[in-house]
């Protein structure tokens, strides 16, 4: 889990609307430069002050962090020990060499490091994620935007510890902190047991071509009902007449669903260059991967139908060649056209009927 921090200082006549959506959102950080912005916010959110331009006031009120400016204020570690009260963190500005190895070095001593990064390039933040790899403090980012939010939190994979925005509306606090959700929650997986295959003649199948390298046991959940997937796996096995592209999943039928982003089910017709997709490895554990190309041409079908332990089904239509692959128990890599009654394969089996891809709880008959 990211920090969202909300900066308040500029938002204006909304202000009362943001800071109560920023409770009821559960953000991490409430930033302010007067402490009686503070005062009535609840122990559920750190009350932050910001005295950039100020002088140190003799009291910092309700305020849980406060940011400094050294050169105005002196180090925070120094101020930590006249104010055991309150924990300190350091404002940097980086525009330069220099200020960027202020803001490395406020990544390695200090528990909170607020940086405002000038350039629009996210390398100097990259070099300081790296600096301060081994550090126990927070770097805090200012984002101008939840878009921008959402690159500063996945900048070398680890990204910075948390954003801190001042939201340009009411709506932008929740979107920063469903940004700040990063992981996806894992899936549970199951043995499925084949129960019939068929040829079933002509169609449109579609490659899922990802701008990211799959796991040798990872795939794609893919089914022609929304309550039964198979675990198709990616390219990273070798073939004898061509490469491996372990970008690729060769997926499916073109009406057939997968697990997008926010657990949302998507067509395969409907994924493009820039959709999400969910990454599943055999143990259930999930990441968001970016497509980046879908190659969908006609080929001829083969259809899976499976049981699972409790009698629920799925059905798998996909490309009727045996380089098309499956994955089975402990990661065994099933080449589809030699699949057959009994063989065991992995998938999952959502409780949940769909509507326009969101779970609902509504009858819905899929066949």
């Amino acid at each position: 889990m990211k920090l969202s921090w909300v900066d308040i200082r500029s938002v204006g006549s909304a202000k009362d609307a943001i800071v109560q959506e920023a409770i009821h959102a559960r953000v991490e950080g409430i930033l302010a430069a007067d402490p009686a912005d503070l005062e009535k916010l609840p122990p559920t959110v750190k009350r932050v002050l910001f005295l950039q331009g100020q002088t140190l006031p003799e009291s910092f009120g309700a305020a849980d962090i406060v940011i400094v400016d050294p050169a105005k204020h002196g180090e925070p570690a120094e101020l930590a020990l006249a104010h055991p009260d309150a924990e300190f963190g350091r404002f940097v500005e980086i525009t330069d060499a220099e200020t960027l190895e202020d803001a490395c070095q406020s990544g390695r001593v200090d528990k909170w490091s607020v940086l405002l990064f000038r350039d629009p390039t996210k390398i100097p933040l990259e070099i300081v994620i790296a600096a301060a790899a081994r550090a126990n403090g927070s770097l805090i980012t200012v984002a101008k935007d939840v878009e921008e939010a959402e690159i500063i939190f996945g900048v070398l994979e680890l990204g910075s510890d948390g954003v801190l925005m001042a939201p340009a509306q009411v709506g932008d606090v929740t979107a920063l902190k469903a940004a700040a959700e990063v992981g996806t929650p894992d899936i549970e997986l199951v043995e499925l047991e084949v129960t019939a295959t068929a040829h079933v003649g002509m169609g449109e199948r579609a490659c899922v071509d990802t701008a990211t390298y799959f796991g040798e046991d990872e795939g794609i959940l893919v089914g022609s009902h929304s309550k039964g997937m198979i675990l198709c796996v990616s390219e990273t096995h070798p073939l004898p007449y061509m490469p491996t592209r372990p970008f690729r999943v060769n997926a499916g039928a073109i009406h057939s669903y997968t697990v997008g982003q926010n657990e949302r089910t998507n067509y395969l017709s409907e994924l493009k260059a820039g959709s999400k997709v969910t990454a599943v490895d055999i143990h259930g554990k999930t990441r968001l991967v970016t497509v980046g190309r879908v190659k969908i041409e006609t080929r001829p079908l083969l259809s899976i139908d499976a049981v699972g332990p409790d009698g629920r089904t799925a059905n798998l239509i996909l490309q009727d060649d045996w380089h098309v692959r499956v994955l089975g128990p402990g990661g065994s890599v099933l080449n589809s056209t030699e699949l057959k009654p009994g063989d065991k394969v992995l998938g999952h089996l959502p409780v949940e009927d769909r509507h326009v891809g969101y779970p609902i709880n509504e009858f819905c008959l899929e066949k």
